[in-house]
């Protein structure tokens, strides 16, 4: 799912506007940063005093663990909200109205519901009902919940793509359908589609910081634990947010490069419905 499916390439004038766009951008995001330099240093936010607890083993280590809860919670998000959206990719392509019907809806209702109201479902509407999850899920279920949807579409896309040829392939030397889509399409669709898979784990990266919601040990809440310790609220949050720009930006780089080394397709080929 390449970016010129969603618009037109940009002319030379179009180019222009956004490169000087971009340099008016960074400009302007420059001076904020050098304004916000200027007032911590006023207020002595940038004393090494104030820096130095960050230069310890043991705030690193508390840190990191918190690290790790939120790559826990990340990546079992994003098992099970690829299996599912995988599931609901193919209910959508499924010639079968009772299978395509719910999966569609199912996939057009959640992508309007933001995350963090899910949350909220979760942690204040089901335990009334008796079903009261562990911290961990409290988190995981609603972040499969909403991301499985967004996979739905990144499969099905990836489906899409894939030349009609193939499926007529499987059938005519006898595949049943399941089996052609199983053993011959939906390999090759997760391969074009992989860059795409990265970049939305990189958002379901982001949404693990919900955890802060339910008092989950993720890197967020344990940077608010970690301010009301030691009283530095500007310099922990700083050094959160550094964290979180590091392993998202690593993401996204492995997702360019993903896909920078995917081969073009040889044609566009018209959407499945």
């Amino acid at each position: 799912m390449t970016s010129t499916a969603l618009f037109d390439e940009p002319g030379p004038k179009a180019r222009r506007r956004i490169r000087i766009a971009t340099v008016l951008g960074t400009l302007a995001a420059v001076a904020l940063v050098a304004l916000a330099v200027r007032q911590f240093a006023a207020n002595g936010q940038l004393d090494a005093a104030r820096w130095q607890p960050y230069a310890t083993w043991p705030m690193w280590r508390y840190l990191l663990d918190g690290l790790w809860s939120t790559f826990l919670a990340a990546v079992v998000s994003a098992a099970l909200s690829m299996a599912l959206g995988l599931l609901l990719a193919l209910g959508r392509l499924s010639p079968r109205r009772w299978v395509r019907l719910p999966a569609a809806g199912y996939v057009e209702v959640v992508r309007t519901i933001p995350a963090l109201l899910l949350v909220y479902v979760v942690l204040f509407a089901l335990p009334r009902y008796g079903m009261d999850l562990p911290l961990f899920w409290k988190l995981v279920v609603p972040l499969t919940v909403s991301n499985a949807a967004a996979f739905a579409e990144i499969f099905r896309a990836g489906i899409n793509a894939i030349e009609r040829g193939q499926t007529e392939a499987g059938l005519a030397v006898g595949l049943t359908r399941f089996q052609t889509m199983r053993l011959i399409v939906v390999p090759q669709a997760a391969r074009r589609v992989l860059p795409s898979i990265v970049s939305q784990s990189v958002g379901l990266l982001k949404d693990t910081s919900l955890g802060f919601i339910v008092s989950y040990g993720e890197l967020l809440y344990s940077g608010k634990v970690l301010a009301a310790y030691n009283h530095l609220v500007i310099q922990t949050y700083l050094v959160v947010a550094l964290i979180y720009l590091v392993v998202n930006a690593s993401l996204s780089k492995l997702a360019r490069t993903l896909e920078a080394r995917r081969p073009a397709p040889l044609r566009r080929r018209p959407a499945r419905a």
